[in-house]
């Protein structure tokens, strides 16, 4: 069975860093692509980053040059670190894999004050 558990989020000043982790069981990180996602209230859950089995990234124009995701295939864990964070950049953020379907975490909060 397949299982991520997003952890790290939590509240921050504009201008701060958290680093988000996602850690799976029951598949191998490594051989999949894994996306992180957000969703803020009232707001459709939104793209920020991936990271494919090759380890090439991907990422939202609104993240780009901030965020970075990267992963420790030893730990089976994907991470966003994230720098310079806005308000705008509060949401819950997902992480998510699709094998055959799509699994997702239970998601972590970040609050950025302004």
């Amino acid at each position: 069975q397949v299982r991520l558990v997003e952890s790290g989020g939590g509240l921050v000043q504009a201008g701060g860093s958290l680093t988000l982790s996602c850690g799976a069981s029951g598949i191998i990180f490594s051989n999949h692509n894994v996306d992180w996602y957000r969703q803020s209230p009232g707001k459709e859950r939104e793209f920020v980053a991936t990271i494919t089995g090759g380890g090439s990234t991907n990422y939202a124009d609104s993240v780009k040059g901030r965020f970075t995701i990267s992963r420790d295939n030893a730990k089976n864990t994907v991470y966003l670190q994230m720098n310079s964070l806005k308000p705008e950049d509060t949401a819950v953020y997902y992480c998510r894999v699709i094998i055959f379907k799509q699994y997702w975490g239970q998601g972590t909060q970040v609050t950025v004050s302004s």
